[in-house]
């Protein structure tokens, strides 16, 4: 069983308020950070190797160094709550059951960056969450951890919690700031970049709760111990939001050297797909990253084992990978249709672009309006080849990551499952029955040799 680093202590009776936290070892980490230099912390989370857990997996501690530090102007740290990705649920788990944890992160953190001030972004769905963590606010301000003076150091912080409103898009760090602001959720032009130019004006560290949380270990133990946890750049542990055709969906921590096949079928984790079902295939970081087919998902294309971290999710490229992204863990067995998920997630993102830019404003509206079409039995060939060539055009040609984000899944979904998408062009009337999985289909080409697999 893989150590735990963040959700060791998560079932601990009480653990969610201050005296069972501090009890079991809580707010050590900034007894200790406050006796070291701001500068030496960020040293040490640079040494950890630990890399953004929100998506885009940036080193943490190269990030924090170009926070720009000019005379007389305030810094800011932004923890970015909103998570509104699909699949993806870890950072509500930590919030809930281990409140302080991110407290304590966010203090150090704030302390290395010298932030007095700093924010924590909630999506704002997330209601009895933010009463929990303005709960443990209050708490760590009772007992001298916030404040004025925090622990004799001399060291101011304030945390405040910011209700969003429930856009997708205030996930992207820019969109967040100006919500929090008070504008109008939409994504800055970059440069200038939050380093130098965030909240207010004011340079400003946007990082994910996750990575925040992870802070606290990195401290206590040493980036030392801490980077020797995983294997090459994907150190540590990481928090998994598992869902989907599988026996034990929920939020596992596990170490970056599990492989995937390991982490599907095993007890400990997921525990297999329900009633013997095959693997189709699985959208492994959430919504926005490729899919890939079992046989891809099992092995990457040099035809060695693919393991659970960022590297060998992403061998390949995207012709024969994906990505770790947030850590949304979808599984699909062989009864789910890849036509009618890919649809489901266009509709997602048509809805939530924010419509600051044509491509994606248009593109989005487009590919929901073309899968609907296959989907629904009204498709024609050449509508696939017009679903490739929008997905193209909309990828790198916006100012924020949604447009990527909601081509990626169209452009994988036809790369691997092109044949199924034929399929319903070609059986219209078969593909409005009511089971619209691709083991229901009797008459279906079967995806290439491996695709479907059982352990």
């Amino acid at each position: 069983m893989a150590r735990k680093l963040l959700l060791e202590k998560a079932n601990i009776e009480g653990i969610r308020g201050y005296d069972v936290y501090r009890r079991e070892g809580g707010y050590k980490s900034v007894e200790k950070a406050l006796k070291m230099a701001p500068n030496d912390i960020v040293e040490e989370v640079k040494k950890s190797g630990l890399r953004g857990r929100g998506g885009a997996g940036f080193p943490t501690g190269m990030k924090w160094s170009f926070l720009a530090k000019p005379e007389g102007v305030a810094r800011y740290l932004v923890c970015n709550a909103d998570e509104s990705e699909p699949g993806t649920f870890k950072d509500r788990y930590l919030m809930e059951f281990l409140p302080h944890l991110l407290i304590e992160g966010m203090i150090v953190s704030a302390f290395a960056l010298g932030s007095n001030v700093s924010y924590i972004y909630i999506r704002g769905e997330y209601d009895w969450i933010t009463d929990i963590l303005d709960n443990a606010i209050a708490e760590a301000k009772q007992y001298d951890f916030l404040g004025k003076n925090i622990l004799g150091s001399g060291f101011d912080c304030e945390i405040y919690t910011h209700r969003g409103a429930g856009a997708y898009i205030c996930g992207e760090e820019t969109a967040l700031i100006e919500s929090l602001e008070g504008k109008r959720g939409l994504p800055r032009i970059k440069p200038p970049f939050p380093a130098v130019r965030g909240v207010w004006d004011c340079p400003t560290v946007v990082n994910n709760v996750e990575t925040l949380a992870a802070v606290v270990p990195i401290i206590n133990e040493g980036a030392d111990a801490y980077a020797k946890i995983g294997v090459g750049k994907s150190t540590g542990t990481k928090l998994m939001s598992a869902c989907g055709n599988i026996n034990k969906p929920g939020v596992y921590e596990i170490d970056m050297t599990m492989s995937v096949q390991e982490f599907i079928y095993s007890d400990e984790y997921c525990g297999g797909i329900p009633n013997g079902k095959r693997l189709k295939a699985c959208i492994p970081g959430g919504s926005s990253v490729p899919i890939l087919p079992a046989n891809l998902l099992l092995k990457t294309a040099k035809g060695e084992t693919r393991l659970m971290n960022y590297e060998s999710l992403a061998d390949g490229g995207f012709a024969t990978g994906s990505m770790m992204g947030s850590g949304g863990f979808e599984v699909l067995d062989e009864d789910q249709c890849i036509v009618r998920h890919t649809m489901s997630l266009a509709r997602f993102y048509h809805h939530e672009s924010c419509g600051q830019c044509s491509p994606c404003r248009e593109g989005t509206g487009w590919m929901e309006k073309i899968l609907k079409k296959i989907e629904y039995g009204r498709g024609e060939l050449k509508d696939i080849d017009l679903l490739w060539d929008i997905q193209r055009k909309i990828e790198g040609n916006t100012i924020c990551p949604l447009g990527d984000a909601a081509a990626w899944p169209v452009a994988a979904a036809i790369r691997h499952f092109r044949d199924e998408f034929e399929w319903h062009v070609l059986h219209p009337e078969e593909c409005l029955k009511t089971n619209y999985g691709l083991a229901h289909y009797a008459d279906t080409p079967k995806s290439p040799e491996g695709d479907l697999v059982k352990a």
